[in-house]
């Protein structure tokens, strides 16, 4: 165990200090302005150092019936289903609504824990979309080392075979990563508490 410990910290550092050698590969809607890039894979490996945050951005919905990694700190949505959401034809879904307390919500939180402007931070959404745009925003509130996971909790939908439009191809439940339909009380959006 001792080589293990030592040998996480270089790690963490290796794998927090540059994106991700496949950023090139990134699809447009995932891309980040800060360009810091981390599989669901890569996460569950960084995460195993306590003072990096895993936040899930997913609507509160998403995370009560689809469940969430046991290893998220706090659950903030970055959007979410207004009380009366409408059906979007087009996307052939229901539409969600920015959450405009997000900002405030994540300082409050961050403060409260002694969250530095440098420290590192995972955002997760269901596939990686959204969380590109909540890193986006929290890159703008002054977070430095805020990383987009690419894949999300449900991952890439597969393009043709017998599973083509199911999210199968990655993704932190995809992976077999420790995940819950538990949200534990630390877990839950502070707003809600």
């Amino acid at each position: 165990m001792p080589a293990k410990s030592s040998v996480l910290p270089f790690a963490l550092c290796l794998a927090l200090a540059a994106p991700s050698a496949w950023a090139q590969g990134i699809p447009p809607n995932k891309q980040t302005a800060a360009g810091l890039y981390v599989t669901a894979a890569e996460a569950a490996e960084i995460l195993a150092d306590p003072g990096v945050v895993l936040l899930d951005i997913r609507s509160r919905s998403e995370i009560t019936f689809v469940g969430l990694p046991i290893r998220v700190d706090v659950h903030i949505p970055y959007m979410d289903l207004p009380m009366f959401p409408e059906y979007d034809p087009e996307r052939r879904t229901y539409a969600l609504e920015i959450n405009p307390d997000f900002p405030r919500v994540f300082r409050t939180w961050a403060e409260a824990r002694g969250l530095e402007p440098d420290s590192p931070i995972i955002v997760m959404c269901r596939s990686g979309s959204r969380s590109a745009r909540a890193t986006d925003l929290l890159s703008e509130m002054g977070y430095d080392r805020v990383y987009t996971m690419v894949d999300g909790f449900e991952g890439d939908r597969a393009a043709q075979g017998p599973e083509a439009g199911h999210r199968v191809l990655n993704g932190w439940r995809n992976a077999g990563l420790p995940w819950s339909y538990t949200i534990e009380s630390r877990q839950a959006y502070p707003d809600d508490m």
